[in-house]
């Protein structure tokens, strides 16, 4: 069953391909990727009980896919709150703008990759949720 997700957020299902080598899944715009990349980085090594996140954007357009491991994602576009678990390198998490965006509860092996559509922009980050709340109802 697929969860429920904040009106600017949707899963995007990711091809597998491969043969008896192993497995490739490509991110490509051709192929689901709903934007033009900018940016590109991944989080790993994350330490137990740590968070990330914890902000909103007001333009920029993210996909978030585990490569490896998992962690729970909390969505928040001021109206709705969903809480999830991305676990699987098959399964692209496409955040809009104006989602606030948290991760919890990292496995000790979790690779999460994401893809931008505009590079690292400081005056694009909302870091104050009471802030973000007034700016989404408005």
């Amino acid at each position: 069953m697929e969860p429920s997700l904040p009106a600017r957020c949707r899963l995007l299902p990711l091809r597998i391909r491969g043969d008896s080598r192993g497995s490739l899944i490509a991110l490509e715009k051709a192929t689901g990727v709903p934007f033009d990349v900018a940016r590109a980085y991944f989080i790993f090594d994350t330490r137990e009980g740590v968070s990330r996140g914890c902000h909103a954007h007001h333009r920029l357009n993210q996909l978030a896919v585990a490569v490896h491991g998992g962690c729970t994602m909390i969505l928040d576009d001021g109206e709705m709150r969903e809480t999830f678990r991305l676990a699987s390198p098959d399964q692209g998490l496409l955040i809009g703008p104006m989602v606030w965006r948290e991760m919890h509860d990292f496995t000790p092996d979790c690779v999460l990759l994401v893809l931008a559509d505009a590079p690292y922009d400081t005056d694009d980050y909302i870091f104050d949720y009471e802030e973000f709340r007034r700016l989404a109802g408005s």
